[in-house]
Formats: C-alpha cells, sequence, structure tokens
C-alpha cells in the first residue's frame, strides 16, 4: 500500500533528516575507525616524513633535527595526523555515503557524470600527492640551504608535518581541477569555448597555485607543477570542445540549437 501512495518514492523532510543522519553516523564510525589505524601506523607515517630530514642531516653534516617544543607536543602532533589519516584511509566509505545521499537528487546524466569524475580524481590527486612527495626532499633541501652556517636548524614537529600535509593536498587537488572544469562542462554550465576564452586567467590561477604548493623560490619548483596542470587544463579544454561538437551536431540534426538540446536530453534522462 506504501509502494502505491506513493510510486515514485518521494520522501519528505523528515525522511531527509533521518537519511542524513544516518549517513552522518556511518560516516563518523568509519573516520573514528580510520582514525584508530592512523594512531596504530603513526610510527611509520612519521618515518617517512622525517626521512628527508634525516637524509639533509646526514649528506651535509648539519645539525637539523625534528623537534618537540612542548610535553604535550607530541601527543597532540600524534593526535593531528591520526585524525588526518582517518579521514584519508576512511574517505571511500564517507565519499560513498555522500553519494548516496545526494544521488536520488540527480538526474541520470548527472549521476553518470558524476561516477566519470570520482573515477578520474582520485588517480588524478594520487598523481599529485605523488608528484609532491617525490618534490618533498628537494623542497626541504632547499629551505634548509638558508640555515647561517655554523647554527642549527631546530625544526617544529608540529610545523613541519602540517607543512608536508599542505603540500600534498595542494598538488593533489591542483591536479583535480581540471575534472571538475570537464564535469561543469558536461552538466552544461560551462562551454569549452569559455574554457578556451579564459586561458590567460587560467594560466595565472595556475601559476598562483604553484607557488603556493612550492614552498621554495626556485622558478624551477613552479614549473615543475605549472606544465602538468597546464597541460591538464588544455586537455580538459580539449574534451568539453569534443563534447561541445558532438552535442552541436546532434541538435543540428534535430532542427534545435544547442540549449534546446541541452534542455532535451536533460528531460530526457530525468
Amino acid at each position: 500500500m506504501a509502494r502505491k501512495k506513493n510510486p515514485e518514492k518521494k520522501m519528505g523532510l523528515g525522511g531527509h533528516l533521518k537519511e542524513l543522519r544516518n549517513r552522518l553516523f556511518w560516516s563518523a564510525l568509519f573516520i573514528f575507525a580510520g582514525t584508530i589505524v592512523g594512531w596504530l601506523i603513526f610510527e611509520q607515517v612519521f618515518e617517512l616524513l622525517q626521512a628527508p630530514i634525516l637524509k639533509y642531516a646526514s649528506e651535509h653534516h648539519s645539525n637539523t633535527t625534528i623537534n618537540f617544543g612542548s610535553v604535550t607536543g607530541a601527543f597532540d602532533l600524534r593526535m593531528q595526523t591520526s585524525i588526518f589519516l582517518g579521514v584519508l584511509l576512511s574517505s571511500p566509505f564517507w565519499l560513498f555515503n555522500l553519494w548516496a545521499f545526494i544521488t536520488p537528487g540527480l538526474k541520470k546524466n548527472e549521476r553518470r557524470y558524476t561516477i566519470t569524475f570520482l573515477a578520474f580524481s582520485v588517480p588524478l590527486f594520487a598523481a599529485g600527492c605523488w608528484l609532491a612527495w617525490s618534490s618533498l626532499p628537494y623542497f626541504i633541501s632547499s629551505l634548509i640551504g638558508f640555515t647561517p652556517t655554523g647554527a642549527a636548524n631546530v625544526i617544529n614537529a608540529n610545523e613541519y608535518v602540517l607543512f608536508t600535509i599542505r603540500v600534498l593536498l595542494v598538488f593533489g587537488l591542483a591536479f583535480v581541477l581540471p575534472v571538475i572544469l570537464v564535469l561543469l562542462n558536461f552538466i552544461g554550465i560551462l562551454s569549452a569555448q569559455s574554457i578556451l576564452k579564459s586561458w590567460r586567467i587560467a594560466v595565472f590561477i595556475i601559476a598562483i597555485v604553484a607557488a603556493l604548493a612550492t614552498p621554495v623560490s626556485d622558478p624551477m619548483s613552479m614549473l615543475l607543477v605549472m606544465i602538468p596542470m597546464g597541460l591538464l587544463y588544455f586537455l580538459s579544454a580539449g574534451i568539453a570542445w569534443l563534447h561541445d561538437k558532438r552535442a552541436s551536431k546532434r541538435a543540428k540534426a534535430l532542427g534545435l540549437d544547442f540549449d534546446e538540446f541541452e534542455n532535451l536530453s536533460d528531460e530526457s534522462d530525468s
């Protein structure tokens, strides 16, 4: 009887709030479980993060070390890093819950595009983080190299770990931005022509992101980030251009203009 009264399975406000509460509960539970795992593997993670510092100190015979500046510093760092690792490790689960909550409100084509976005954004984010991790020893060596001769460089552990996390996140997110442009194009918000016309602004923004991502003033470090980001930007513009060209041909075959065809496609997929 309930299915006959509600054939479209529409949910009221109370049902949406209950669904949101359940999704948040399970997401928080997975993040908590991931945080426990992060706490257990903290020592191994910290060894990896500390390796560039130890390598520099060994190669340059420098008095460079990581220091905890307070009694609670080590505990605070372990807790913060564990939470970050928990969010990272549990990301497939809370992203799934986020997707499961918003997908009933999406049209069929929007669901397809969003799945494609996730399929491409995850490996691109990982590629950005890998590039950042590969470049991290060079960044650290360049920055520590400014220490005057005879002086010791005692690095605050909390600041150092947050610095490395920031570099990894900025690199990872920077590689995902072009995929967002393609997604906006496929759902009809942004045209390929608009993307190509804004190439100067895009290059300027890419330069700013590269400057934020690379903490050293060496131009080669900025180019290391700008070149792949620029290639990804123009690749996204090319994909958007092919999509618009194909949609324009289909619209002409139906005797419609581009906007009318996009609206018709949305209605047929909903």
